[in-house]
């Protein structure tokens, strides 16, 4: 039986069963996406939990097929900020990464079964417990350059611990990938049939989390996911797309595509960020950074703009500024890593 009585939110149900307490994130028609009171009710449970000798671990999942989570809810982001203001909007955008970075840092075993769409803040939920799960129905990307943002959530430090240069691609193109491309680039550590998952379940219910993982096979060695090395092993982004332009082959035609429809001066900070987070040596730095980032970004208009176009009006002709990448005032780039 599940309850919310713990979180204290509708949209963040729970479940006991055996030594295994559940996390049941119940957003559908919003694709689970989280906001400030799921993001709480989370953290509620957690606490709950955490001196609870009965729960052994922890698994977070969605309540439907489609989606673990779709990400951040952008549309009250763009609300709060026309209303409150950005000082506000940032507020509550800072407290959900607090409580990602609670997942994080959780001291008993937390599992995640991202199931369906992972996007965005579906990765800050649930690509940093410690066993990582996704399906043959796994939708997993960053896809923050196609709204105005930078990847965020502690994606930027999954990317930038990707084998060799994937990680950049995917922080500028936000590209997709199916289960196998999350775990080969690292957002995952598993990919199970998604009707395995209640067999699963069952499983934690009587045996530990470790237990059951070492269960579920690690995937064989596959396909080189370093192909477009030779792309973005390039000193500026101005290099990397003309690398692109004269590679002539199909997958460079998509990334140049993917280019020019993601907002110019989140591309090339994204690529900056990328840069400067192989440099951390933490996912907590990577946070810093991140939230510097967003709140710098949430305060132009090619947020508002982003959101608008993709997730509101979904015109999908959203107006830049500027307009495009050769237009990017880098000094400006540059500033949004200062507090």
């Amino acid at each position: 039986m599940t309850e919310d009585v713990l979180s204290g939110t509708p949209t963040v149900k729970t479940r006991r069963a055996g030594h295994m307490g559940r996390i049941i994130l119940d957003r559908p028609n919003r694709l689970n996406a989280v906001d400030l009171e799921m993001a709480e009710g989370i953290a509620r449970v957690l606490e709950a939990w955490l001196d609870d000798a009965s729960v052994q671990h922890v698994v977070l999942e969605g309540s439907a097929p489609r989606a673990f989570c779709a990400g951040g809810d952008l549309k009250k982001i763009c609300e709060l900020i026309q209303m409150e203001g950005a000082d506000e909007a940032f507020r509550q955008m800072n407290r959900v990464y607090q409580v990602m970075q609670q997942i994080a840092a959780y001291p008993k075993p937390t599992i995640s079964f991202m199931d369906g769409i992972a996007m965005g803040g579906g990765i800050g939920l649930g690509g940093h417990t410690r066993y990582r799960i996704v399906t043959d129905r796994s939708v997993v990307a960053m896809p923050e350059t196609g709204i105005g943002l930078t990847p965020d959530a502690g994606g930027s430090w999954i990317l930038s611990r990707a084998p060799g240069f994937s990680g950049l691609r995917l922080a500028v193109t936000g590209n997709r990938m199916n289960g196998v491309g999350a775990v080969m680039i690292g957002f995952a550590d598993r990919l199970v049939p998604a009707d395995s998952l209640p067999d699963l379940l069952g499983l934690l219910e009587t045996r530990s989390a470790a237990a059951v993982f070492a269960l579920v096979p690690a995937l064989p060695q596959l396909a080189n996911v370093q192909e477009m090395d030779a792309c973005y092993d390039a000193p500026d982004l101005a290099h990397a797309v003309r690398n692109l332009a004269e590679s002539g082959t199909e997958e460079a035609r998509q990334d140049l595509l993917a280019l020019s429809c993601a907002c110019p001066f989140s591309v090339q900070l994204a690529w900056e960020a990328w840069h400067r987070a192989r440099g951390l040596s933490s996912l907590t730095e990577a946070f810093q950074q991140e939230v510097t980032l967003v709140n710098h970004l949430i305060r132009r208009a090619d947020f508002v703009e982003g959101v608008r176009a993709r997730l509101i009006d979904r015109d999908n002709q959203p107006r830049w500024t500027p307009g495009t990448l050769a237009e990017v005032n880098l000094d400006e780039v540059q500033a949004c890593f200062r507090n």
